[in-house]
């Protein structure tokens, strides 16, 4: 596999962000958010809670946080730090309710380490992830316009 297969693009209403997945610390979650932007789903999907020092959090196909795919992932938790452009997976009380939403670190998230899924850190249009308009719920949000792999983009 070369490394444009694990490079995640989301193209946003607020611009362009690059994520290198990792496979590596999550090959299941990976697997899963691959076929998901194959088959389109991230696409049109809003940053639904967006807090300011914190995360935006996106993938609920609902838009409310209450929506997965419909397949839950067995959690892959490591000893990974959640720093600002850390991307992990969003989930229930259970640790292996992962689904389809993830979430973007604003900031450090030392709390989370080793309770969520990290697959992926944010490589170029972080500033971009920094203007996605904040709420719990967000009036009238920012979302995923496109999602593509690298290797796809090309």
């Amino acid at each position: 596999m070369t490394k444009s297969d694990d490079t995640l693009i989301l193209e946003t209403t607020k611009g362009k962000v690059v994520i290198a997945m990792r496979p590596d610390l999550a090959p299941g979650h990976v697997a899963r958010i691959k076929e998901l932007v194959g088959e389109g789903f991230y696409n049109g999907i809003v940053f639904h809670r967006v807090i300011d020092g914190f995360m935006a959090q996106t993938g609920c196909p609902q838009g409310t946080g209450t929506g997965g795919s419909g397949k839950k992932l067995k959690a892959e938790f490591s000893k990974e730090k959640h720093v600002r452009g850390t991307c992990s997976m969003a989930r229930a009380s259970d640790p292996n309710s992962g689904d389809s939403q993830f979430f973007i670190c604003f900031e450090d998230a030392a709390f989370l380490n080793g309770q969520y899924t990290v697959w992926g850190e944010v490589t170029e249009g972080m500033d971009n992830v920094d203007k996605i308009k904040r709420g719990e719920p967000v009036r009238d949000p920012d979302k995923i316009v496109k999602a593509t792999m690298g290797a796809a983009a090309k």
